[in-house]
């Protein structure tokens, strides 16, 4: 798959909350950081666009589960555990899409709530690469607002975890986001 002109690199909530150690850790989350610096890097090396999205909640997001969500807290905004890992390779002129961040409202989708689609119609984007934590929630659902709003997306299979909260969400997600209409690869198909 040849990358140029319209194509943008979108990394997904690379935050300490979600590796291990984190309050919501997903197994071996950290093993897609070294690809993702990767990718990162040979998005760079041609002036492509990198953007990052993040969790940033305020301390008593409906998503807690001592507000009757599914998980416990996390990524609350300001935290340790809200900010991008240091392994990260994150250009510092990087645009972030923080999501979120009102109480009352779940949002898993990079596009929930952020100005990420107008950023990238600005720069004539038409195609994402998306990589980051998790298959199963950020990453699925920015596939399929992304299919909604009318990009292209290539999910970077080798660069996502699933949080697997039931056995075989991660599987699912992916054929989900297959039936939408988007491309599956590894890091060696793309030049």
């Amino acid at each position: 798959m040849k990358v140029g002109k319209g194509d943008a690199l979108l990394v997904v909530d690379i935050q300490y909350d979600f590796l291990p150690g984190g309050s919501l850790a997903v197994q071996d989350a950290d093993q897609v950081i070294p690809l993702l610096n990767d990718y990162i890097s040979f998005f760079r090396n041609r002036h492509l666009p990198v953007l990052a999205c993040r969790d940033w909640h305020p301390h008593d997001h409906s998503s807690f589960a001592e507000n009757g969500g599914p998980w416990p807290p996390h990524c609350i905004a300001g935290t340790h555990g809200a900010q991008f890992s240091d392994q990260l390779a994150l250009p510092p002129d990087a645009p972030v899409f923080s999501k979120g961040t009102v109480r009352e409202k779940e949002a898993y989708s990079a596009f929930d709530g952020t100005e990420l689609d107008e950023k990238l119609r600005e720069e004539a984007i038409n195609r994402i690469f998306i990589g980051g934590l998790t298959t199963d929630y950020c990453v699925l659902n920015s596939v399929l607002d992304a299919s909604r709003l009318g990009y292209d997306s290539v999910v970077l299979l080798d660069a996502t975890k699933a949080v697997n909260l039931n056995p075989g969400d991660g599987k699912a997600a992916i054929e989900r986001m297959k039936a939408c209409g988007a491309s599956l690869i590894k890091r060696e198909e793309i030049s």
